[in-house]
């Protein structure tokens, strides 16, 4: 069994790409499925997931960055910075006494580490679009000043619905690839490891993040709704004033040929 000289390990997730072509993959060394376990470096693992995300066990530095390298291949939309998230593993009758940031386990067989990935998978892709999102709400704000002043941007209707578009596509990542608050496939089929899932979820706060970061993205969305609707009102009004500048020029148009003609007869 992998890892049972080692009392503790240590675990790291990394979000490499927009996904990952596991079938590919599924002809390397595999150990396990759901997700999808392969052997890496010498004597450790990972976990793959088909939304970009890799969580290694038992990798050094050259190791990782070697593992990550071949799987360029199989990675589409690679990132070139990679958000990450690491997790120190250890054994329960080896826990230190007084330790506060390890994750103790009964023992480091493959489903155990398996649960610890998909969490941490899990963490990492929250913690990608928690930082997209906060750049949104940077770039909105600007936009809003800018109409509550009364000045319109060329090309505001442009970003707003950019924006509107990003909310639409992280939404549709999260819900459609990611899945945050659905349980693991393994655990239908291994329901004793449910309360190690649970106990983990809890720890990274998976379901309060989740639910906070889609009530940003509602704001957000609605918020660009609103000014997008408002900035078009403003060229709906615009547009309203040209034609009433154009009737006006021609009844003085008309007025002036009238009185021309009046002047001749």
């Amino acid at each position: 069994m992998l890892f049972d000289d080692q009392d503790q390990l240590e675990g790291r997730a990394l979000y490499i790409a927009q996904r990952l072509d596991l079938k590919a993959l599924e002809q390397s060394q595999r150990l396990a499925n759901n997700p999808l376990v392969v052997r890496a470096g010498s004597k450790g693992m990972a976990a793959l997931f088909r939304y970009g995300v890799v969580v290694v066990f038992g990798l050094d530095g050259i190791e990782e960055a070697a593992f990550l390298k071949d799987l360029r291949h199989f990675a589409h939309e690679p990132f070139e910075h990679f958000e990450a998230e690491t997790v120190n593993l250890c054994l329960s009758a080896a826990m230190p006494e007084h330790a506060t940031h390890d994750i103790d386990l009964d023992m480091f067989n493959i489903e155990r580490l398996q649960v610890v990935a998909s969490v941490l998978a899990k963490s990492v892709i929250l913690a990608h679009y928690e930082l997209e999102v906060a750049k949104t709400f940077e770039s909105i704000e600007p936009l809003a000043q800018s109409l509550q002043q009364g000045s319109s941007h060329a090309h505001g209707g442009a970003q707003l619905l950019a924006h509107i578009g990003d909310v639409l596509m992280i939404q549709g990542r999260m819900v459609g690839r990611v899945e945050v608050s659905e349980k693991p496939e393994l655990l239908w089929e291994e329901p004793q490891y449910e309360r190690l899932h649970k106990r983990m979820a809890e720890e990274y706060e998976l379901i309060e993040r989740h639910r906070s970061l889609e009530r940003k993205l509602e704001l957000i969305s609605k918020t660009a709704e609103t000014l997008l609707g408002l900035l078009q009102n403003q060229r709906s009004h615009r547009v309203e004033w040209y034609i009433v500048i154009l009737i006006v020029i021609e009844v003085f148009l008309t007025l002036y040929e009238m009185w021309t003609k009046h002047l001749i007869g």
